[in-house]
């Protein structure tokens, strides 16, 4: 089956309403829209159909943060709490799941190293914790600190964000163990601190602008913003798929209270494209140097340990992590080691292929494609 077929039968089946997917080897770039941007709508997708991207901000943020560290604004082994004060007198729990007056002090401060490679101390937990929660993550909640998609948006602003966190213990030591998503919220509290600017304007004025990507952000003016496909998901209780609340497109058209730097931008193919092409270039896009050769050098190279990797479980599912993307380390069924990219809980996926000069790029807004196959469909079509 090609492509097109693939996801002509996943629409058919109503698995997806629609899908946007593009495929690039070199210069040769390849779009197919196929269905609509709801189930039962009339509206076709569009090659420049605008989606929530979700966690594929995180690579973007990385590279946000890299074009920082070039320019001497941040360095890479700078104590977090000089920028994030809220932050310096933060402890570890004696035990993750022990109780949150149980800590002991940090063995080393908290860097910026650790915010991109997730190994900070605080994120999302795989382990089935749940019934009861660990007190840490009962707290985190309650304080509105939570990992997951910004949908709906966190009422806080940055600094009463990063306030809160600030007074709830971490889980384990920095540079300890590998945890999803929460770095990147700090780190976008950060990079706004050390630019003197909302996140929104660094992002725009230091990578979104040089790279083109005008509708690419935290924002929509209103007439795209109609156009956001609605965003859906399977309801656990009676296995239907629903449209997830939260995320309407009025609310992309005002920027946001908390700019989430680990889930927060949209995008479109093509723009996402010309971010990953500029990333398989080594850091140029179309003849401008926008991040050094070194810079990329560290983003798509694993930066974790073995048992680290083995300790994210399912997350990565034996891939390494460089900095805010997933990194191939060892061949397997499809892709080739060095292969680099992510997906979004919103129904979005992204990866470089440097050994095949690809890049495959999938657009949706239904989340349900992260489990149920069509990844590895769309990964293995890419690749033929």
């Amino acid at each position: 089956m090609t492509l097109h077929e693939v996801l002509t039968a996943r629409v058919e089946r109503g698995e997806l309403p629609g899908a946007v997917a593009l495929v690039a080897r070199g210069d040769d770039v390849r779009v197919d829209a196929v269905g609509t941007t709801a189930f039962g709508g009339a509206e076709p997708m569009r090659r420049d159909t605008v989606f929530r991207i979700a966690s594929l901000t995180k690579p973007l943020l990385a590279a946000l943060t890299m074009t920082l560290v070039e320019a001497d604004v941040l360095d890479l082994e700078e104590p977090v709490h000089k920028l994030l004060p809220e932050l310096a007198g933060q402890r570890v729990l004696a035990r993750p799941d022990g109780p949150l007056d149980d800590t002991v002090p940090l063995a080393r401060p908290l860097t910026v190293a650790d915010l991109l490679t997730f190994r900070m101390g605080s994120g999302m937990v795989t382990e089935p914790v749940y019934n009861p929660p660990w007190p840490v993550l009962a707290e985190l909640r309650e304080r509105e600190i939570v990992s997951g998609p910004p949908y709906p948006p966190s009422p806080l602003t940055p600094d009463e964000w990063i306030r809160r966190f600030g007074a709830v213990p971490l889980m384990y030591q920095p540079g300890e163990r590998w945890q999803y998503n929460t770095g990147s919220d700090v780190l976008g509290v950060l990079l706004a601190r050390a630019a003197g600017k909302p996140l929104g304007e660094v992002f725009r004025e230091w990578l979104l602008d040089p790279l083109g990507l005008r509708e690419t952000g935290f924002t929509l003016p209103a007439g795209r913003a109609r156009g956001l496909p609605p965003l859906y998901g399977t309801d656990q209780e009676s296995g239907t798929m629903v449209e997830v609340p939260g995320s309407a497109p009025e609310t992309w058209t005002e920027p946001p209270v908390f700019p989430s730097g680990s889930g927060g931008l949209v995008s479109t193919v093509d723009e996402y494209h010309t971010f990953a092409r500029m990333l398989l270039r080594k850091g140029v896009h179309g003849g401008t140097r926008i991040l050094s050769e070194k810079s990329v050098e560290l983003m798509t190279s694993n930066q974790l340990t073995p048992d680290q990797i083995t300790g994210a479980g399912a997350l990565l599912s034996g891939a390494g992590w460089g900095f805010g993307l997933a990194v191939v380390i060892a061949a397997g069924d499809l892709g080739h080691v060095g292969q680099y990219g992510w997906s979004g809980g919103s129904g979005t996926t992204w990866f470089n292929d440097p050994g095949e000069d690809l890049t495959a790029i999938l657009f949706t807004q239904v989340n349900d494609i992260l489990w149920n196959g069509t990844l590895t469909e769309f990964e293995r079509q890419a690749h033929a």
